[in-house]
């Protein structure tokens, strides 16, 4: 598989801007260590046109992606013009049983001119809280966001996002921010999860006054055996999850006007479902929020692997049925 110079600057750029780190970063790409560190530096002492491909004999490598497939690559794409390159290409291996990575999906979008910005956007090491969760339920994550609706005023919308598998757990839209709205949301949060009495999750939630009060404190800790975490001061970033999907679900929900309260949450509504059963997130190694918090996420990589190894076998055993068809004419 070959680049142009641009594409090998554009994933320069993009790898040793990202907060993650290289290594990470390169396997999330699907681009092999040693090609990115001679493309650095050649990079570093020559600049991009010292990226230009060199002049070779045009022939099939083993493992070209055959043409049919590539047609689908555009055929999706253009199908499903929200999905990032990322996306697709696990939606090829899920749905279509066929391995085709990411870096190759972008690469063919590319060509067709479906690609005008980057499309890796990487997760900064700020947003993320310090304290690493190690399995569903460890810790929930809680945070107020607010929609105004004509007519009716503000309206506030509280959630709870497990830590460590990004799934919603519960989420209601509220008429104000009191500790009672959150007193609330912990409950119905809690019946829906089915938590064992004296094993709950932790808590983790901004300075707002409704979580710092007193009476939530003794009434998460009275009732549920809840212990509290707030984050650092003036630095929303440490409940990055919460933060970003909130953001991310207002960019969706706000393109629309709501004109009373109930389209408002059946709007919420859909966007959840399709957050956690159907959106692919790269922090979770490309499973949903479902497939991780209902512990599917094992069995669904195993597959995927499966899926990988045996698109790969056929690619190389076309190519060297090609290559002795070839030989034998010759």
């Amino acid at each position: 598989m070959r680049f142009s110079a641009s594409e090998k600057q554009e994933l320069i750029k993009i790898v040793t801007g990202s907060e993650i780190g290289v290594n990470k970063t390169l396997k999330e790409i699907g681009l092999n260590k040693s090609t990115f560190y001679n493309w650095y530096k050649i990079y570093s002492e020559k600049g991009v046109d010292g990226l230009a491909p060199s002049e070779r004999t045009t022939r099939q490598q083993w493992n070209t992606i055959p043409q049919e497939h590539k047609n689908m690559v555009v055929e999706i794409a253009l199908d499903h013009p929200e999905l990032s390159p990322r996306e697709l290409a696990v939606t090829i291996t899920d749905e279509m049983q066929i391995f085709i990575s990411e870096s190759s999906v972008y690469r063919i979008l590319k060509a067709r001119g479906l690609i005008t910005t980057p499309s890796h956007i990487f997760l900064s090491a700020a947003d993320e809280f310090h304290q690493k969760t190690g399995f569903v339920h460890q810790m929930w994550q809680t945070d107020f966001t607010y929609f105004k609706i004509l007519g009716w005023g503000w309206y506030y919308l509280s959630t709870v996002i497990d830590d460590y598998s990004r799934y919603i757990v519960h989420w209601e839209l509220c008429n104000g921010m009191k500790a009672d709205d959150v007193k609330r949301t912990i409950d119905r949060a809690m019946s829906k999860a089915k938590i064992r009495a004296g094993n709950p999750p932790k808590l983790l939630s901004d300075n707002g006054s409704c979580y710092i009060a007193s009476e939530l404190k003794e009434y998460l800790k009275n009732k549920h055996g809840m212990y509290q975490l707030h984050g650092k001061p003036f630095h929303p970033q440490t409940q990055g999850k919460i933060e970003r999907y909130h953001r991310t679900m207002k960019n969706v929900v706000k393109l629309d006007n709501y004109f009373c309260p109930e389209e408002l949450i059946a709007a919420i509504e859909k966007f959840v479902q399709r957050y956690i059963n159907e959106r692919y997130h790269e922090s979770l190694q490309n499973l949903t929020p479902a497939d991780v918090y209902y512990g599917r996420g094992g069995k669904i990589l195993r597959e995927r692997e499966r899926i990988k190894t045996e698109s790969i076998s056929k690619r190389k055993a076309n190519y060297l049925k090609l290559k002795s068809q070839s030989l034998l004419v010759y």
